[in-house]
């Protein structure tokens, strides 16, 4: 099957090579970047450098893949893509859209008779060896249509049709609340070992290890938190930033629509904002108030150009 595929950064050039290597499929790609252009052509995609060029290139019923930040830069691809396409072609989004954005986008190609699929994709940088796991939305002709792309993507039982237009990514932003949660409880628990002092230094890559051998906490994060710590046993080498793209505020906002009481995905949230603040001021506030009402200590501010201690 031919497809046309934008955006070639780590996931969706891995999502190209997959495509060629596992399944029969031609793939026209293209990237503004000649650098990521020239690493599909490897896998033997061809390339194009202009989305207009790219549509020229594909067959009818043409298929476009996108697999770019949410945002105005999906917002300008895709509407690039409705001027270009024709009635009876399809847009995939794979990117983490907010899925109120899909069904808006979904619509406005309904009117130009094109096809709109969003494809909540999840996988990261390792599914080109296990596969995509995909949740899309939109018309079922349509999407049963685009079904081998989706099964050469996915592991078996990877892919699910999982409602109308929107509902694809509604579902991968509740994935990716979840998600939120359960790093956020991993953190915690090794934390609360690393700061333990009875007992030496805990080896806490040994107890991952460990979990992961038929505890009820094993599960790929728990792999994946092996593996750093067989690096770094004490994450010395990393600064504890963490970063959110958006999913984890939407679903709170959805969970607050919805009146669903959502403690730890609010507090994972919350806490992915903690994580940018080394020395925030709402923190400077509690220590204050502690030590107004009841004498606790309080630690100085470290003198401009000093390094903080931790």
């Amino acid at each position: 099957m031919q497809i046309g595929f934008v955006g070639l950064g780590r996931m969706g050039a891995n999502m190209v090579h997959r495509l060629r290597r596992d399944g029969d499929h031609t793939v026209v790609a293209f990237d503004p970047n000649p650098d990521a252009r020239a690493s599909v052509e490897a896998f033997g995609a061809t390339t194009t450098d202009s989305l207009d060029k790219l549509v020229a290139a594909l067959d009818k019923p043409r298929g476009v893949w996108i697999m770019v930040p949410s945002g105005k830069v999906t917002d300008d691809t895709v509407s690039a893509l409705q001027s270009l396409l024709e009635k009876g072609d399809t847009i995939i989004d794979g990117g983490n859209s907010n899925y109120h954005d899909s069904v808006a986008r979904a619509a406005k190609s309904a009117e130009r008779g094109i096809g709109y699929i969003d494809a909540g994709t999840s996988g990261g940088v390792w599914g080109l060896e296990v596969g995509y796991c995909l949740m899309a939305g939109g018309d079922k002709e349509t999407v049963d249509h685009w079904l081998p792309i989706f099964t050469t993507l996915a592991p078996p039982d990877g892919f699910l049709h999982v409602g109308p237009a929107g509902a694809g990514h509604f579902v991968k932003m509740v994935h990716n609340g979840i998600e939120y949660g359960m790093l956020q409880a991993y953190a915690e628990g090794f934390a609360i070992m690393q700061a333990k002092p009875d007992f030496g230094e805990l080896d806490l890559h040994g107890i991952a290890h460990l979990w992961n051998q038929g505890s009820v906490v094993r599960s790929w994060l728990l792999e994946l938190a092996e593996r750093a710590f067989a690096r770094d046993p004490q994450l010395q080498e990393l600064r504890g930033w963490v970063d959110d793209s958006g999913e984890g505020r939407w679903t709170m906002e959805e969970a607050m629509q919805l009146a669903v009481p959502s403690p730890v995905l609010a507090a994972s949230l919350i806490m992915r904002y903690q994580s940018r603040l080394p020395d925030g001021f709402g923190n400077k506030v509690i220590a204050a108030l502690r030590n107004e009402f009841g004498g606790h200590p309080v630690k100085a501010e470290a003198p401009a150009g000093t390094p903080a201690s931790h």
